[in-house]
């Protein structure tokens, strides 16, 4: 198949991400076909072209970005209403891929360090693998203190967190202020189950970068502390 034809492909398909037929294609796949997609997303990272490389390998990155965050968004929702919560967000994903998955920031990302703390680190893995797919590498916590000793013993260009870890339902502020008392000053994200105003505002009292239930808008504060934290 020639370069162009690879190309008008991967452009086909990006614009569907973008209608109503893509969050029921997703669904069906995840549904169905969980570990076919999984190793269709590596062939895809492992795949080159032989030009134009830095479009062809963009075109490619989205592509498995926008499958990986749909598919999380995916698993936040209930059987009975994900078909609907994907179709609302399948637009603002294909945007935010579009717009953030280029080649200088894929040239950022690669090999950036980033601590995740959560009791039930399975619930990430497709908003991790979305990361991963443009050089992210992650550590894994799943208490305040282990994340601390982490931090001691390794810098991190971003720091993600849940809220509540049993028994405490404020752990992440619990992690954010000790992390701030010391003088840390990684830009720390909370990944929580609230996205309401006050919680965000609150977030930022605390020094957070953010705070959202939202996997596109973790992946763009993601990438935003990433390349603020490589420009300083």
């Amino acid at each position: 198949m020639a370069v162009e034809q690879v190309l008008g492909i991967a452009n086909v398909i990006i614009d569907l991400l973008r209608v109503l037929l893509w969050p029921l294609l997703l669904l069906f796949v995840l549904l169905y076909f969980g570990k076919p997609l999984q190793q269709f997303a590596n062939n895809m990272r492992e795949f080159t072209f032989n030009a134009p490389e830095v479009e062809a390998t963009a075109k490619r990155q989205q592509i498995e970005v926008a499958t990986l965050l749909g598919a999380a968004t995916a698993r936040q929702s209930t059987p009975s209403d994900g078909q609907q919560t994907v179709g609302k967000h399948a637009g603002e994903i294909a945007d935010v891929v579009a717009e953030t998955v280029t080649p200088e920031a894929v040239r950022r990302l690669n090999d950036a360090r980033v601590l995740w703390v959560d009791d039930r680190p399975e619930n990430n893995i497709f908003e991790r693998r979305a990361l991963e797919a443009l050089g992210v590498r992650f550590t894994l916590s799943t208490s305040t203190e282990d994340a601390l000793n982490k931090t001691l013993l390794a810098r991190y260009d971003a720091i993600i967190s849940d809220m509540g870890r049993p028994p405490y339902p404020r752990a992440g502020y619990t992690l954010l202020d000790a992390l701030r008392k010391r003088g840390d000053q990684t830009p720390f994200i909370v990944y929580a189950g609230s996205d309401k105003p006050e919680h965000k505002a609150e977030a930022r009292k605390h020094d957070a970068l953010g705070s959202t239930n939202r996997p596109q808008e973790l992946f763009q504060l993601v990438l935003t502390a990433i390349i603020a934290n490589g420009q300083g």
